[in-house]
């Protein structure tokens, strides 16, 4: 058997997972700790995601070798879904980016990444950790000063057993960077409330309002409100409308008031265009921002429009033809081009010319049901809602739907519906 006997943790993270005969189970995620008041901290197990972006425990007793790009297990894996213990901790999500003091009074570092490595009676014990130096002040560029690095042992530093009060996120978003945002969302569910502010806080605006879309309503409320009232607001704006006002709609009306009045007037005009429809209405789930083209532009730049990567599949399958002016409510509604006819037409031609006139539309009144029989009937992913003067107000997608049919917890219930493996080995404590 071949294991590397030391391995650096954040190095460790989106490595495969494979069964002994070599079919991959997943990628690891984390590695979870348990931090003792005397002697080094002890791994437990890793926290592996498998295929329906569940996370699952890895027990390290099962882990055979740790090689460069790839972990071995033996044994079936357990596929309940992981829930930290009260004593344990998770190393990218808590320990690094911690600031910890050296014990021989030279001052304070910040953990980078925290080396396990195997003892000869098998168990894998945290015993160095990759340090940077915290220097105050800032350099004559006006940047921060960055610390030298060293690697101690975890002997060397104050114990690792914190609140965690004034630990960055740096680490921890380095090694979650390739994630989509409904990963990245899953990963700050499992956070605890005040690393996850942490780590949503150190994110960018246009990263975090693509989290925040993928979150639990509590989340989301519980994250705004932890933000500046000023970065809130700036938060609200990079997201889609429909969502933004979705999440205002869980807020106390003061503070919701307060935001629209600092969001850019506008962005905060869509947001309260779509305030005032019931949320289970047509205007309450529509975005005002689907592809919106007049009748003399090129099929080659409708398909330019569609092909922007921040749009989402569902309104990218078609584009919406209208008169001038082309921002919603627009001018008279003239009818849809759907996606796959547009690609079997020359890019010179006129996306009037193969506008579809008879397609089905929805006033902002149309209540939940109306709107899922048209998109069932019809197999469409996109509707347009109209107002009398047959104005095109939003659009309504598949994915806005099915945020209103699911229940509100289900992105937290990924096991229902999945059947697991039958197991005959024991199962093995963490501790």
């Amino acid at each position: 058997m071949s294991t590397a006997s030391r391995v650096f943790v954040a190095r460790l993270a989106g490595t495969s997972v494979f069964d002994p005969i070599g079919d991959q189970v997943g990628r690891v995620r984390d590695v979870v700790v348990l931090v003792r008041a005397k002697g080094a901290p002890r791994a437990v197990g890793l926290v592996v995601e498998v295929p329906g972006r569940r996370r699952v425990f890895l027990p390290m007793t099962r882990v055979t070798s740790i090689d460069a790009g790839q972990v071995i297990s033996t044994g079936l894996v357990n596929l309940r879904r992981f829930e930290q213990r009260a004593m344990e901790s998770l190393v990218l999500g808590e320990l690094l980016d911690r600031t910890v003091t050296l014990r021989d009074g030279s001052g304070a570092v910040v953990v980078e990444d925290v080396a396990i490595a195997r003892q000869r009676n098998g168990d894998w014990l945290v015993d160095q950790l990759f340090v940077r130096r915290r220097e105050p002040g800032r350099s004559t560029l006006g940047l921060r000063r960055r610390g030298a690095t060293l690697v101690v042992g975890v002997d060397a530093v104050s114990t690792l057993a914190a609140d965690g009060s004034g630990q960055g996120a740096a680490a921890l978003l380095e090694a979650y960077e390739d994630l989509r945002p409904a990963d990245l969302a899953d990963v700050l569910h499992e956070l605890g409330g005040t690393r996850r502010l942490e780590v949503a806080a150190a994110l960018d605006n246009e990263r975090l309002a693509d989290v925040l879309e993928e979150l639990p309503e509590d989340d989301q409320v519980a994250i705004l409100s932890g933000l500046e009232t000023a970065r809130a607001a700036d938060v609200l704006e990079a997201m889609e409308p429909d969502d933004a006002a979705d999440l205002l709609h869980e807020l106390p009306d003061a503070q919701a008031a307060r935001l629209l009045e600092l969001m850019e007037p506008d962005e905060a005009k869509d947001v309260r265009r779509l305030l005032a429809y019931d949320e289970d209405t047509a205007g309450g789930m529509m975005t005002t921002e689907p592809v919106v083209l007049g009748p003399e532009t090129t099929i080659a730049a409708a398909l330019a429009q569609i092909r922007k990567q921040d749009l989402p599949p569902a309104l990218a399958s078609v584009v919406f033809v209208v008169r001038p002016p082309l921002e919603t409510p627009t001018g008279r509604f003239l009818g849809v081009a759907h996606f796959q006819r547009l690609l079997r037409e020359p890019p010179h031609a006129a996306v009037g010319s193969v506008v579809e006139t008879d397609t089905e539309w929805l006033t902002a009144d149309a209540p939940l049901g109306r709107v899922t029989r048209l998109l069932a009937a019809y197999d469409l992913l996109a509707l347009p809602v109209l107002d009398d003067e047959k104005r095109l107000l939003g659009a309504v997608s598949v994915d806005d739907v099915l945020d209103h049919l699911l229940p509100d917890d289900w992105r937290e219930s990924h096991d229902e519906g999945l059947a697991e493996p039958e197991r005959t080995e024991t199962v093995v404590p963490r501790g």
